[in-house]
């Protein structure tokens, strides 16, 4: 048994063109076909008279959990999952630190063929302090949960493969395929990636490079498989 499974920095359905176009991000989304999609910088603004990740679920046939971080008045923003599997269990993470732009996470648990999969999806801060305390609470959701297979994606912000979060990482997930997904005119940085516990599950990690993607976003996004029988 497989499950398929996505990060996507959406950079508020902005593409490198400037175009605002959810309809552009929908086709990336519906390109993937994977059973759990995490995406960031969800800009929840109204399209075509509905809110853009309401747009997006309906476009791309899933279920939609939002995770916003920046609650304004008139627009919110912040993370989100799109996932077609069964969902048993939502909870939303607060990352925030003083003076810094809010952060968290979504942490779910979901079911494929009455199997739990554990996920949690997150966009980290943008200095390095900031991510180690962040890595360390996600770190501890992990280990305060039982379930059998576990995944962390999402955008980590983490510029330099030698930091020290993603070396706190490796000690609780061990060594993970780090790509090169942003920019997207030309990719240099790891900026998105998919950790999964055992590390055995995660039998392929990919970037999906497309026409439509490359364009859509300043972010391609990142795939991975997991191969559950293993673990049944």
């Amino acid at each position: 048994m497989e499950v398929t499974i996505a990060t996507y920095n959406i950079h508020s359905c902005v593409g490198t063109d400037g175009r605002f176009d959810p309809a552009r991000t929908a086709q990336v989304i519906r390109e993937l076909a994977a059973d759990v999609v995490a995406l960031q910088e969800v800009h929840h603004r109204d399209f075509e008279n509905v809110d853009v990740l309401d747009y997006l679920a309906r476009q791309t046939g899933y279920q939609a959990i939002a995770g916003p971080t920046l609650l304004n008045d008139d627009r919110d923003y912040g993370n989100a999952i799109l996932t077609g599997l069964p969902i048993r269990e939502v909870n939303r993470i607060d990352l925030s630190l003083d003076t810094r732009e809010p952060r968290g996470a979504i942490d779910v648990i979901l079911e494929q063929d009455g199997q739990a999969l554990h996920v949690v999806a997150t966009h980290l801060g943008l200095s390095p302090a900031e991510r180690r305390q962040q890595v360390n609470r996600l770190i501890d959701l992990f280990d305060r949960k039982s379930v059998r297979i576990a995944v962390l994606l999402g955008d980590l912000n983490e510029w330099f493969l030698w930091g020290r979060p993603l070396r706190r990482l490796r000690r609780r997930f061990t060594e993970t395929p780090h790509l090169r997904t942003f920019p997207t005119r030309f990719p240099l940085f790891a900026l998105d990636q998919i950790w999964s516990a055992p590390r055995t599950a995660l039998v392929e990690v990919k970037v999906h490079r497309t026409a439509v993607a490359r364009v859509a976003s300043d972010h391609f996004p990142l795939m991975g498989v997991l191969r559950t029988e293993w673990f049944d």
